[in-house]
């Protein structure tokens, strides 16, 4: 016998025909599948959506590991381009040093002011013989264009970002870069011109690399005050350059600290499966995690 509330077919309105699955309706039956057929939905919606974030969250911790990994690599990078420029400052230290020295005594009336001598190696030499060398000014970069080519820099951040860009290509390393390049190589291409274009029609034999040349010659390269004039500007450009040196290595030890706190709060996170979260407050990171600055060395006290 057919429940009160089943409504045969035929004297169901047009509407609800079309949701009436037999021949007869019934409001009962028409909520249960209502009910079943949403919790069915919610159900596919909602572990599609979970599924989805999982697989989010998934690409992001592999963009936090190629981060850390980028920022520690830029770091190592760093410190060693502040070693190459350390290294770089005292070449430049000696170079200028000793060509400040030739131009001091360029007008001294004795045959050997053209040459020097190193009592350590008993070797006597002419500076003016390696004028012509010049040492560009470039700095380790592999790392920065390996993630700038693989595009895992937008990984760094804005700010991070600005900060590694300013030591690869900022305006300081290009001034540095331009004054140990181009500008040196305006100097040296005014010396072997003259040289070509002039010692060689009034010097019966030019052979810069022999001692006996600028010793044999001496009073007429003295009075050649072209070369004088080409050296102190050069010693100039030496010495400015010792100046953007210094900036730049500031810069660099400045960053390389940036850095070193960066990965050092990266490296104390707490990472469960792919969800990663910053470290409280009243847990204290291990001391060995810490960068650590450093020390400046203390003054030695007679006794």
């Amino acid at each position: 016998m057919a429940k009160k509330k089943d409504l045969e077919r035929g004297k169901l309105s047009w509407y609800l025909r079309l949701i009436t699955l037999g021949d007869r309706f019934s409001y009962q039956d028409f909520f249960d599948r209502f009910k079943k057929g949403f919790v069915e939905f919610l159900i596919v919606f909602f572990g599609v959506l979970v599924s989805f974030s999982v697989e989010q969250q998934g690409e992001n911790f592999g963009d936090r590991e190629s981060n850390i990994d980028n920022l520690t690599g830029l770091r190592d990078e760093l410190v060693d381009m502040h070693e190459y420029t350390l290294e770089y400052i005292a070449q430049n230290e000696w170079v200028t040093e000793m060509y400040n020295e030739q131009y001091l005594r360029w007008d001294q009336d004795h045959d050997s002011v053209f040459i020097n001598y190193e009592s350590d190696e008993d070797f006597h030499y002419a500076p003016m013989t390696f004028y012509t060398n010049r040492d560009a000014f470039n700095p380790p970069r592999v790392v920065y264009d390996a993630i700038k080519l693989d595009g895992t820099f937008r990984f760094l951040g804005s700010d991070i970002g600005r900060l590694i860009n300013n030591n690869y290509d900022g305006t300081d390393l290009k001034y540095l870069i331009t004054n140990t390049d181009k500008e040196e190589k305006g100097f040296i291409d005014d010396f072997s011109n003259r040289l070509g274009h002039q010692w060689v029609f009034d010097l019966k034999e030019i052979d810069v690399e022999d001692t006996d040349f600028w010793v044999n010659n001496r009073k007429y390269i003295q009075s050649d005050y072209f070369i004088k004039y080409n050296l102190f500007k050069r010693i100039e450009l030496w010495r400015q350059i010792r100046e953007q040196l210094d900036d730049y290595d500031v810069n660099l030890q400045e960053n390389i600290k940036v850095l070193n706190k960066v990965i050092a709060e990266k490296e104390t996170e707490i990472v469960i499966v792919w969800w990663w979260f910053s470290r409280p407050s009243w847990l204290q990171a291990s001391q060995k995690l810490e960068p650590e600055e450093p020390q400046d060395p203390e003054p030695s006290v007679d006794q």
